[in-house]
């Protein structure tokens, strides 16, 4: 089951994206819930007296009542961080707050069938990944950790230390780790030392990584184009 909001303070656009995700939900033989709201201030409510159900898609408006929809990205992002947020707007000058809120895409009102199929492909996919974990043993015991929680691996001696919300410092190879990893588009190995998830990735130089939680990463002489062509492919 797919839980999808769509939230946008007009009428016509809000059954437009309704009448769209429901023919790709049939033709994909998926089983979708939606719950629609008229303003980022409705279903605020709605979360704080939880009468609505965790969602995995949001559909959101930018320009709407008192509340934008980056504003309300903003807030889903801060309890929810695997949720895929599409924005579908008329306006193009907020695209740039939307790698704030790791937005997965914007899509130009009115949104066609063919764009939008291929972004709730996407973001299928892309929640498929989400589930994915790997468990981590340290000081005795074993951690369940999100693969979409970590934000990179560096290794020291016979040691290597998981940075997610949490350290995780296990006694094993970055080259195990790397092979846990390997068909999980998300990770990028950056020299001997290193794996990051391209998804925290905030700038690149030609010297260094610079990741959203603020880490500064050494990029080995010759791997800048490499990392953007990996970074590109995640877009």
């Amino acid at each position: 089951m797919i839980n999808i909001i769509i939230c946008d303070d007009e009428a016509a656009p809000r059954q437009h994206l309704l009448s769209l995700t429901q023919r790709w939900a049939r033709e994909n033989a998926i089983d979708v819930s939606f719950t629609q709201y008229e303003n980022a201030e409705q279903y605020l409510f709605s979360v704080e007296h939880a009468t609505c159900k965790t969602a995995d898609i949001f559909l959101l408006d930018v320009q709407m009542g008192a509340m934008d929809g980056v504003t309300l990205a903003r807030k889903i992002r801060s309890t929810n961080k695997e949720a895929q947020i599409i924005f579908v707007t008329g306006y193009t000058e907020y695209i740039a707050d939307g790698y704030e809120v790791e937005a997965l895409h914007y899509l130009i009102k009115p949104a066609t069938a063919e764009k939008l199929f291929a972004v709730l492909d996407r973001a299928r996919e892309k929640l498929a990944l989400a589930e994915r974990v790997i468990f981590v043993q340290h000081g005795g015991t074993s951690t369940r950790l999100p693969l979409y929680a970590i934000r990179y691996m560096e290794v020291r001696h016979n040691h290597v230390t998981i940075h997610a919300d949490n350290k995780f410092t296990v006694k094993t190879t970055l080259g195990e780790l790397e092979k846990q990893l390997a068909d999980d588009p998300r990770f990028f190995r950056v020299g001997r030392s290193f794996i990051i998830n391209l998804n925290g990735v905030a700038k690149t130089t030609r010297t260094d990584v610079h990741l959203r939680c603020g880490a500064v990463i050494p990029l080995p002489r010759g791997a800048y184009d490499t990392l953007n062509r990996a970074i590109i492919q995640r877009l």
